[in-house]
């Protein structure tokens, strides 16, 4: 197989499986919300930072926080160190949905891999580690 047609497989394959986790899963907030709130696991960023590492601009960034905000999912906060700045966190609703939209997306994707064999699993394993490696770069 050449690199040509791996590399469009696996990004189909990727796209496939990223689309069918996302839909099966609830639908309460929408995709770049839900990756908003994940990003924001255990961590307080600001618009800027959150529209950087999203790859959106500072004003579709701010439309997105003022719409979890909204709806009590994330919060605003001054920093005490500047008050011209902004940090957005999850507030407890926000953290309670992100974890059931994680576990439902796991346990889809846990029902899926019941009907592989062992040696599949085993690929898959450490497919996963490249993959994430890929991904990083």
């Amino acid at each position: 197989m050449s690199m040509a047609h791996l590399a469009n497989d696996l990004r189909l394959a990727c796209m496939r499986i990223s689309r069918r986790v996302r839909f099966e899963s609830t639908q309460a907030v929408a995709p770049h919300q839900f990756s908003v709130m994940a990003r924001l696991d255990g961590t307080a960023l600001t618009p800027r930072e959150l529209a950087e590492i999203e790859r959106v601009s500072p004003p579709s960034m701010t439309r997105t926080v003022g719409a979890l905000v909204e709806r009590g999912l994330v919060a605003r906060r001054d920093d005490p160190l500047d008050g011209r700045q902004v940090f957005i966190s999850l507030t407890p609703e926000g953290l309670s949905l992100l974890r059931e939209t994680r576990r439902q997306r796991d346990a889809w994707m846990a029902s899926r891999l019941k009907g592989i064999s062992a040696e599949e699993r085993a690929v898959l394993v450490k497919a996963t580690a490249i993959l994430t490696r890929v991904a990083s770069q």
